[in-house]
């Protein structure tokens, strides 16, 4: 493995150049590139912005483009929100703070392709291709401070899904900081909007009364069991400084959610957060899959980003998560992989991956440690059978932390496929049943090897290193890789523990 300068900074992941990338803002997907739009501060004591990057068919190596908002009058923040295909071009809808109160605006980019053509030699430089249109949603019906929407195409027959869309629908968060609501919304047009109500849960949500509910989003996927379309929306929980993210499935109706599988961890490692939807040109609207990409910080709005360690000795701060390939089977979301990341390995130059089907009884396990150039593990991944565990307490960075678990289907033959790109550990298990992502700041110099150890009756059956090597000398394929992530829709398959 190449022994690079500056080896916390991931290769195959999306970072700031420089500063604190905050949060997605807002994603789409126009044929086969990849728009994405991230909140940020060039520096801590700037003001939140939007920058845009951009990926050329497959999502791991990014170019940055201008950033295309900023705070301007009397704003002091622009922060997240949604990014669609609208009217020939495509909507940036964001939120917008001013003082005490904030509102979500609007603005425009008549030719996206443009913004990947000529990028401005002033860094804070705003993309002359964007141009605002002002305030869609203020305080209205007696909810105020407006933010965090998303907005997704609407239904021409909510009845009939399969009918198509029309119009349009967003979900935001309205009030107190420690009190939020979220609320529905609806638009012809997706410039004129109106309250629907706010969202309301019925049936078993497995969530509390009182939880702080925050960045909702949506995605829709027809079920491979039932072969409906349902709507999974996506929340994170703010408790005691911490993010946990998941979904619930169901179907809205008005801004009635009428759930069918309640709230369900998204990912159990110990930094995804506030995840966000992909939006799609309006040509490339589906339902068998989505994307999401999550935020690899699990501490949440009381995070430190100047104590990071890529900060102070490299100078940014957080992460991207992959984007999942997310599906519905039987009310469960499953998420593999984006197509291509093996071939992304082995051309890189520092990034690994493993990937192992493993035969794994009751009082059994599979250990795969992660050494750096010392030889010493600055975390370990522990597969037991029904529970997966990442552990990184042993790592002088990260002294003390508590283990990530989770829950696993009592089969005892099993996929695991771990990848690490710098600071960045994402791990995938049970065809996708599980997820879990960790930074893990590595002590001695980048990541070197990966030790696999075996206790009481587990066994491998197959297993490979994907380092960065010409890919015909490597024996698994991403033929191979999808096989190990493939769910049989014949075969009886556990819903997740709640």
């Amino acid at each position: 493995m190449a022994n690079v300068s500056g080896y916390h900074r991931p290769e195959l992941h999306i970072t700031a150049e420089s500063g604190v990338l905050f949060a997605p803002a807002g994603v789409l997907l126009d044929d086969d590139t990849w728009h994405f739009f991230h909140q940020y501060r060039p520096s801590p004591d700037h003001g939140p912005r939007w920058a845009h990057q951009f990926a050329e068919r497959t999502p791991f190596v990014w170019d940055i483009c201008d950033d295309v908002l900023a705070p301007e009058g009397d704003e002091t923040q622009v922060r997240a929100g949604s990014v669609v295909s609208n009217n020939g071009g495509v909507d940036l809808y964001f939120t917008s703070v001013v003082g005490p109160t904030s509102t979500i605006q609007l603005a425009h980019i008549n030719n996206i392709r443009g913004t990947t053509e000529l990028i401005n030699e002033d860094e804070l430089g705003l993309d002359p291709d964007v141009s605002r249109i002002g305030e869609v949603v203020g305080n209205t019906d007696g909810y105020v401070k407006f933010r965090s929407p998303c907005v997704i195409p609407g239904w021409e027959d909510q009845g009939n899904r399969d009918e198509g869309h029309s119009g349009w629908l967003m979900l935001a968060v309205t009030g107190p900081v420690e009190a939020p609501t979220v609320v529905v919304l609806d638009s012809p047009d997706g410039r004129e909007w109106s309250i629907t109500g706010p969202l309301s849960l019925n049936g078993l949500s497995g969530l509390e009364s009182d939880e702080v509910l925050v960045a909702p989003r949506m995605i829709r996927l027809r079920d491979e069991v039932d072969h409906e379309i349902y709507d999974v929306l996506i929340v994170t929980i703010e408790q005691d400084g911490i993010d946990i993210s998941g979904y619930l499935v169901g179907q809205l109706n008005g801004s009635e959610f009428d759930v069918k599988t309640p709230f369900t961890r998204i990912d159990f490692g110990h930094d995804f957060s506030r995840p966000r939807n992909t939006n799609y040109a309006e040509t490339t609207i589906g339902y068998d899959f989505a994307h999401i990409f999550g935020l690899m910080n699990g501490v949440g709005r009381l995070d430190s980003p100047t104590e990071h360690l890529s900060w102070k000795e490299e100078g940014w701060a957080n992460t991207i998560s992959f984007p999942r390939v997310v599906t519905l089977q039987d009310g469960t979301v499953f998420q593999t992989p984006p197509e291509g990341l093996l071939d992304a390995i082995h051309e890189s130059e520092a990034a690994a991956g493993w990937t192992g089907l493993c035969e794994i009884p009751s009082n059994s396990s599979v250990e795969v440690a992660l050494k750096d150039q010392n030889g010493e593990i600055a975390a370990t991944i522990t597969h037991r059978h029904n529970q997966l565990v990442v552990d990184r307490s042993m790592n002088p960075n990260h002294a003390g932390d508590p283990h990530a678990i989770a829950p696993l289907t009592d089969d005892e033959t099993d996929s695991l496929f771990i990848v690490v790109d710098g600071s960045t550990v994402e791990v995938f298990a049970d065809g996708g049943y599980v997820s879990m992502a960790s930074r893990v700041y590595f002590n001695n110099g980048p990541f070197s090897e990966f030790e696999v150890t075996t206790t009481g009756d587990a066994s491998i059956i197959r297993q490979e290193n994907h380092f960065p090597v010409d890919f015909s000398s490597v024996s698994l394929d991403i033929d191979d890789l999808t096989a190990l992530m493939q769910f049989d829709e014949n075969e009886p398959h556990e819903g997740p523990v709640r």
